[in-house]
């Protein structure tokens, strides 16, 4: 589904990445770990094209995006929940979900896909009317979530999701991001800082250093990895 082949980003004449790769695979949840300034979410920046690569290929289902503009990648069916969830706070929850489908006209299916994500997460639908700015931050998590998912992504681009969150929100978070990925088709790239849980979750998992790849296994492996354990696991 995603190819990122040898990508080099740059921000100024700093290079965040240096020659990355990695693939996707459609139905797959993949996650991304490693330490604060590893290059992880500039890698989502490069994918969604906030950041573009200046070296490097990217490509979504055979198409080259490396050089397309992000509305274009979104309507292709890339979306991102950005770290640290920037949802509009001034904007109710149903107008922040209005936002996501903003790119869509089947409004029949925006309606249905609506239900759908307060079925996914009720508290929402309780707040519907209620300003996003004024939700805990786990509700906006949700919300940064269930934004994203209006606009139908065939590949969600998950930054950071358990960022600043509660541990039993955290776990709620990963059990829905499962069931988005098995009951909607949905396939994940998750970013994320709690290597544990994002494991534990995914099918492969890449560990990244520096700006490079520097192990890629199946998620069951690096769990098991005894140089992964001490170094993110904590164990």
């Amino acid at each position: 589904m995603l190819k990122v082949k040898d990508i080099h980003t740059f921000y100024g004449n700093i290079e965040a990445l240096k020659g990355v790769s990695l693939d996707i695979s459609e139905g797959e949840i993949i996650t991304l770990i490693g330490a604060n300034g590893a290059g992880k979410s500039t890698t989502l920046m490069s994918i969604c094209g906030i950041t573009p690569p200046r070296m490097g290929e990217i490509t979504f289902m055979d198409q080259p995006i490396t050089n397309m503009k992000p509305d274009k990648i979104v309507s292709l069916g890339i979306c991102q929940v950005p770290e640290g969830r920037r949802i509009f706070p001034y904007l109710s929850v149903t107008e922040n979900l209005d936002m996501g489908a903003f790119l869509r006209k089947d409004m029949n299916h925006i309606k249905t896909d609506m239900e759908y994500v307060f079925d996914l997460f009720p508290i929402l639908e309780q707040r519907r009317h209620q300003p996003g700015g004024t939700l805990s931050g786990g509700e906006q998590q949700m919300l940064a979530i269930s934004r994203a998912l209006m606009a139908r992504p065939r590949l969600l681009l998950l930054d950071e999701p358990s960022l600043g969150l509660a541990p039993l929100i955290v776990r709620q978070i990963f059990e829905i991001v499962k069931k988005i990925n098995t009951e909607n088709d949905t396939t994940i790239f998750l970013v994320e800082q709690n290597a544990n849980l994002a494991l534990q979750v995914a099918h492969r998992g890449y560990v990244m250093e520096n700006g490079q790849i520097v192990i890629t296994d199946a998620a069951d492996r690096l769990l098991s990895n005894e140089d992964i354990r001490k170094a993110y696991l904590g164990m």
